[in-house]
């Protein structure tokens, strides 16, 4: 199964963020990217591809330490970025130093389960919004309408492992669905 680790942040600021990816569907070139679902909408701690299942009681018991050892931290949904012409996405504020160990430890603790990772990159928060189909957009102007936008705070408490079930049958725009198969609070319990 196509496993990650992730940040889910809650309903409400997923709203806010959907007020402000309205307003950048009516900009020039806004259809010619593909808009991330927001039922998807997630920050990505460790990204583990393929995963045997026969890895998954030790990479759960691992991802549970993990969060154990994490204490919560506040974050918010800020800005925007892009990378290249490819991808267009909103960046996070708060407590980025106690994500980016969270981040750390999931990685870590997949490659200690025997997940085979990628090579190991330095953490930058970032939650997709959309995707340019031929990378034939400049996401500049995006950017500019995402950058005065201040989510509100909320306090991540918890760790999701998440399977990606990719779209079969080559539908056209058809987008993956997102299933949180595991969570751990932060902090350990209570």
């Amino acid at each position: 199964m196509r496993l990650f680790a992730a940040v889910m942040p809650p309903p409400a600021q997923l709203d806010e963020l959907g007020r402000e990816v309205d307003r950048l569907t009516h900009l020039s070139g806004a259809d010619r990217l593909r808009w991330a679902a927001r039922p998807g909408w997630h920050f990505t701690l460790a990204f583990m591809g393929e995963v045997d299942e026969d890895l998954l009681p030790d990479l759960r018991a691992r991802l549970g330490r993990a969060a154990y050892r994490t204490r919560p931290f506040p974050l918010r949904l800020h800005g925007g970025g892009h990378f290249g012409r490819a991808v267009l996405w909103t960046g996070a504020a708060g407590d980025l130093d106690e994500m980016r160990l969270l981040a750390e430890r999931a990685d870590a603790a997949a490659r200690r389960a025997g997940v085979p990772m990628d090579e190991h990159r330095r953490y930058q928060a970032h939650l997709t919004v959309a995707r340019s189909r031929a990378n034939d957009v400049d996401l500049r102007p995006f950017v500019e309408a995402l950058a005065p936008f201040e989510g509100t705070r909320w306090q991540v408490s918890e760790l999701a492992l998440v399977r990606s079930n990719l779209p079969g049958g080559g539908t056209s725009g058809a987008q993956p669905r997102y299933e949180t198969v595991g969570a751990w609070p932060l902090g350990g319990p209570g």
